[in-house]
């Protein structure tokens, strides 16, 4: 007996609805745990940004509004006029009054109550001081985005680099994929250990090597000197994540139709122009994940400063998540640090929405 079409339909919509209900039932246990480790946490943190609360303190926390944020955020600008011979000119009457030190300045006058030094430089006869409540936050938030802008393209070339070169099948490529992969695996604090024996000034791998290869060399303390502790830990970083990237943009050149190469090589098209035209263009959806992503990783720079640096020298390898760490737990003060973590929730929201724009954007 022939079914009626409409029996059919009716049996499946209600067939949708029992699969639904049952994908719903399922999913209420990981629900559960996301609110439970995710989003209460979040909620918590919120409310405790919000007060003066310390860790460990028998003192009732107060609100406070958005003091702490106002605290992370706050800059000024102070100009102080230059004698002829450049030197600071501090003796003229502000409000009433001479001063002769900055820090009488600022100690005096309530507007600047509370702000520190954090940049000076002379332009036009004057000298400017930028002072912020929070000079070592500022300097954590430039040192965060100074990583995330050497290690992004660092990694991403090398990744790219090595995806082309072991593209293809063969057991002694799926060697060198599953060696450099090896590091993505491995405890990063196995990982940051190892590499501060290679980078010691006296007896470690790298001086020692570079020593045997230039005879003028002289041995650096590449942890230890401001001019070379952040791009050691970039170099450290690249080398240890990029395998994940490798696998992706292999995934990505797999996807890219050998036909395309092979009529270019008909047409008489070179490596770069096939390079150019067939494959950049096929890893383009490829490419922008790797880079958005690396990019929200790089973010999350904490586990080579705490082992390596502690966020220094001179606090030149302090980052936004080892201060929070730092100002919250450390120093227990938990409300502070909560609002360091909001704030740093923002910006990496900012960076998940501009990859929805832009691969929404390449879609259309």
């Amino acid at each position: 007996m022939r079914n009626h079409p409409a029996s059919n339909h009716e049996f499946t919509y209600t067939g949708l609805k029992n699969d639904k209900g049952k994908a719903r039932l399922l999913a209420l246990p990981a629900i559960g745990l996301l609110f439970v480790f995710l989003v209460l946490p979040f909620l918590v943190a919120v409310t405790t940004s919000f007060t003066d609360k310390r860790l460990l303190s028998p003192n009732q926390a107060e609100f406070v509004g958005i003091e702490n944020y106002a605290r992370l955020l706050s800059t000024k600008v102070l100009s102080v006029p230059l004698e002829a011979k450049g030197r600071p000119e501090l003796d003229f009457s502000y409000k009433g009054q001479t001063y002769s030190k900055l820090r009488d300045l600022l100690r005096d006058n309530p507007e600047f109550n509370g702000y520190s030094v954090l940049y000076q430089f002379d332009i036009y006869n004057n000298k400017r001081y930028i002072l912020a409540k929070d000079p070592l936050f500022i300097k954590s938030l430039f040192n965060t985005f100074k990583f995330v802008f050497m290690v992004v393209p660092i990694q991403i070339l090398l990744a790219l680099t090595l995806a082309l070169v072991l593209n293809g099948e063969g057991k002694l490529r799926l060697t060198y994929k599953l060696l450099f992969f090896a590091p993505v695996v491995t405890s990063m604090v196995v990982v940051c250990v190892v590499w501060s024996m290679l980078y010691q000034q006296q007896g470690g791998l790298l001086n020692t090597a570079l020593g045997n290869l230039l005879s003028d060399y002289q041995a650096i303390d590449w942890l230890r000197d401001p001019e070379w502790a952040m791009f050691s830990i970039v170099i450290l970083s690249a080398w240890q994540g990029l395998g994940i990237q490798m696998l992706i943009l292999l995934s990505g050149l797999k996807s890219i139709p050998q036909n395309l190469y092979e009529a270019a090589q008909l047409d008489g098209a070179n490596c770069w122009s096939q390079f150019r035209y067939i494959t950049l263009p096929g890893l383009k959806n490829t490419l922008i994940v790797v880079i958005l992503s690396t990019t929200i990783f790089a973010f999350a720079l904490f586990v080579q400063v705490d082992v390596m640096t502690q966020g220094g020298p001179q606090d030149t390898t302090s980052t936004v998540l080892f201060y929070a760490i730092e100002k919250g737990f450390r120093q227990q003060q938990i409300a502070y640090g909560a609002a360091v973590c909001i704030f740093y929730f923002a910006l990496i929201v900012s960076f998940t929405l501009l990859q929805k724009r832009l691969i929404s954007h390449d879609k259309h």
